[in-house]
């Protein structure tokens, strides 16, 4: 019950970040008329008065250093307790536990980086290219904790497994995403991209959970071990050959359900925000920027110089058959 809880945190977290990483990305792009001047930007600090309060600016990245700070918390508390029914005589997954605890830290020293670069630029000026490296490094070294402890697994295709395997290559695309980004910062769809592979991530740690760890959602023919104590990774086996294959196909169904509800979202929330920031406006209405309105494009004056020729030619005719 606890992992189950902590997966349900997990998913909270994670997927709360990537929704407001995507929201943001959307509105600071809609901000560029032109998009030419856009940059990508590894965290956007909440739309306030430059007077407002720190805390409150700063607030989602307080709360992922929170997040974080539980998290790697959790795994090094995991690594203290020893199971040797779980995977042979070696506690293996103790030095999984210390691993994803070493990767965690690593996204939360990047937090507490990014952090400082807003709040004190004079003590740490991180830009963002950097923090986007960083952040590839950190994505990296995740997919690479998922997959090792992927293949820890006997037989490799088993339940646990095939959920550490998928998180992999989440983790993998959004390492990739993130080098892209610190070299082509002008990459919105990357950007887009990034913010969805995070939401994606926190969906499967979601479905990771309620497939190992809840009883109403594990697939038929899989079981919980007896002889393992409760909540500790790995305590979900499907014994026959059909039932892995049964079990790895709703996997992968869940997957492409997952990816396609990112996708939907994606689009839905750069559509209202369009919509908010006032880009979306029916007909091409012009976009106000404060109290003042943009001048008219040249296609605008085209047509409002049609029209004055097409009212000139109106009075002339009239003057004529008078």
């Amino acid at each position: 019950m606890a992992v189950l809880l902590y997966h349900l945190y997990s998913f909270i977290a994670v997927f709360s970040y990537g929704l407001y990483f995507l929201v943001s990305a959307a509105r600071a792009h809609l901000k560029h008329p032109h998009h030419r001047d856009y940059a990508a930007r590894p965290y956007h600090p909440l739309p306030l008065p430059p007077q407002s309060r720190h805390l409150l600016r700063h607030l989602p990245l307080y709360l992922a250093l929170l997040a974080l700070a539980i998290a790697v918390a959790h795994q090094l508390i995991s690594a203290a307790v020893s199971d040797p029914l779980l995977r042979g005589r070696t506690p293996v997954h103790r030095l999984e536990a210390l691993q994803f605890a070493a990767v965690l830290l690593l996204f939360l020293l990047l937090a507490l980086a990014l952090l400082l670069s807003h709040s004190q630029p004079h003590i740490l000026p991180l830009p963002p290219d950097l923090a986007f490296l960083l952040a590839a490094l950190a994505f990296g070294l995740l997919y690479a904790a998922y997959a090792r402890s992927a293949a820890s697994y006997n037989p490799p295709d088993d339940l646990p497994a095939r959920c550490d395997a998928v998180a992999s290559v989440i983790a993998a695309a959004s390492a990739v995403l993130c080098l892209a980004l610190a070299i082509f910062p002008r990459l919105f769809v990357a950007e887009l991209a990034l913010a969805g592979s995070v939401s994606l991530l926190g969906l499967w740690l979601l479905q990771t959970g309620l497939s190992l760890y809840a009883e109403d959602f594990i697939p038929e023919g899989c079981h919980r071990l007896l002889d393992v104590a409760a909540g500790i990774d790995g305590s979900t086996r499907c014994v026959l050959e059909e039932s892995r294959l049964r079990a790895a196909a709703l996997l992968d169904l869940a997957l492409a359900l997952h990816a396609t509800f990112v996708a939907v979202l994606s689009v839905v929330v750069y559509a209202a925000v369009s919509m908010a920031v006032g880009g979306g406006a029916p007909g091409g209405g012009v976009r106000r920027m404060g109290s003042y309105e943009a001048l008219p494009t040249a296609s605008s004056a085209g047509a409002l110089s049609d029209m004055d020729h097409v009212q000139m030619k109106a009075m002339g005719k009239n003057a004529m058959q008078a």
